[in-house]
């Protein structure tokens, strides 16, 4: 830990969850910390969105291990708001080294031919586009600065699998996958290195809610996450490790993002309890 001193990270969907998890983990490797989030719930959402709140705690416990934080409220389908809020945080911190587009929601599952356009289309503006308008506003400060960075795309490993019902997520979720081995080989002699993080089902609010239960568990008439926990074990190699806790995506990304992962580049890292290869 600490190899992130001097750098500044830019994380979308900051407030809760993984986006928590990798402010706080980069913060206490070092890196002083930009982040945004939506702070609405979302009409396609079947649970409540991050609230000023969360906000509000993510930022306490980045200053509580003595690191700088900018917490701004933007969506990331909104360019503009993103354009002046990495914009503006460069301005006050001097520099960008590190970007994690993270921000993501899932919608109710359906059949793919049952979804509304509004269900698919906010779910691959918010998983794909979104990632795509983070890097736009932010790779050309990191070039600026001529000292290289790096930037991780949050994907999942239904980015390399189909799952049934979830086909707007599976969908953005693979075009990540391909975004990310573009930009990739696009900014490669620029010293800067794209990677994906690729989670199984991560114990965050995108998945505590009771309809996601009832999709993993039909056979319950009302299953409890712990029910939920009992069938993603069955699913994976190592024991327990159903549910990921955002702190594993964390140290995952702090990896991802540090100089101990000077050559990698262009992957698409798995961190799922061996739930892909099973």
């Amino acid at each position: 830990m600490g190899g992130l001193h001097g750098k500044v990270a830019f994380i979308t969907g900051g407030a809760r969850g993984q986006g928590r998890a990798h402010a706080i983990r980069l913060a206490l490797d070092g890196a002083d910390i930009v982040i945004v989030d939506n702070l609405a719930d979302i009409a396609t959402v079947p649970r409540s969105g991050a609230t000023q709140a969360d906000l509000d705690e993510t930022v306490k416990a980045v200053e509580h291990l003595d690191r700088r934080i900018i917490a701004k409220q933007v969506d990331v389908r909104d360019l503009d708001g993103l354009q002046s809020a990495i914009d503006e945080s460069v301005a006050d911190f001097g520099r960008l080294d590190i970007v994690v587009a993270n921000a993501g929601i899932m919608a109710q599952p359906r059949f793919s031919w049952e979804f509304s356009a509004e269900e698919w289309n906010t779910t691959l503006d918010i998983n794909l586009t979104g990632v795509w308008q983070t890097t736009k506003v932010a790779i050309p400060h990191i070039l600026s600065g001529g000292r290289g960075g790096a930037i991780v795309l949050t994907s999942s490993v239904a980015g390399l699998k189909g799952y049934p019902t979830y086909s707007n997520y599976v969908a953005a979720k693979h075009g990540v996958i391909g975004l990310m081995k573009t930009l990739a080989q696009e900014l490669g002699q620029s010293n800067v290195r794209v990677n994906a993080l690729l989670p199984s089902t991560v114990n965050t609010p995108m998945v505590q809610y009771e309809d996601f239960w009832k999709a993993i568990r039909p056979d319950l008439e009302n299953p409890t996450i712990e029910d939920a926990k009992e069938t993603f074990n069955e699913w994976v190699l190592l024991p327990n490790a159903g549910f990921v806790e955002p702190e594993d995506a964390a140290a995952a990304v702090a990896w991802l993002v540090s100089d101990e992962a000077r050559f990698v580049t262009g992957m698409d890292l798995r961190v799922d309890g061996g739930f892909f290869v099973k």
